[in-house]
């Protein structure tokens, strides 16, 4: 499954699962998709940032990917978009706070931390120069939508920041 953001043709953003690139292209292309604000057929892709390599990407090696156990990297340094996202985890509610909090943690569990190094690493896994494995990290909005254009499969997750 991918999750694309998408903006209509009068800048209603909006979000959707497909099931891969392709799913998504086709439903695009017979005008399947409409906007969920206003029912806009003519939508386009939006850019998203990565946060974590699929899961699946684990199953189709037979099996989890063991990673070496390692310490939670360091809390990055704060950023516009950090600092904005710990504001909005003020005010969010508390289960939701804490579900998200729950995937984090597993996130953190099961996927080898690259840092600001995702993009390069995504590509590395989608072309087989590096073993398939769950990854997350972060990357800029230019990075995300090359790395969708080219059909590398990546989810997004708000990072709330630990101790908020």
């Amino acid at each position: 499954m991918i999750l694309y953001r998408l903006r209509c043709a009068k800048g209603h953003e909006f979000e959707s699962w497909f099931k891969d690139s392709k799913t998504y292209e086709r439903q695009e292309k017979k005008s399947l998709i409409g906007c969920a604000v206003c029912g806009d057929t003519k939508v386009e892709r939006a850019l998203m940032t990565p946060r974590l390599g699929t899961k699946g990407n684990k199953a189709k090696t037979g099996g989890p990917v063991e990673a070496p156990p390692a310490a939670p990297p360091p809390p990055p340094e704060p950023t516009a978009e950090r600092q904005q996202m710990a504001a909005l985890t003020r005010r969010m509610p508390k289960e939701l706070r804490e579900a998200l909090l729950k995937v984090q943690t597993e996130v953190e569990k099961n996927c080898e931390h690259v840092g600001d190094r995702f993009a390069e690493e995504a590509r590395k896994i989608h072309y087989g120069e590096s073993d398939k494995r769950g990854i997350y990290g972060q990357t800029s909005e230019e990075e995300a939508e090359a790395l969708a254009e080219e059909g590398i499969e990546f989810g997004r997750l708000p990072w709330i920041p630990r101790g908020n």
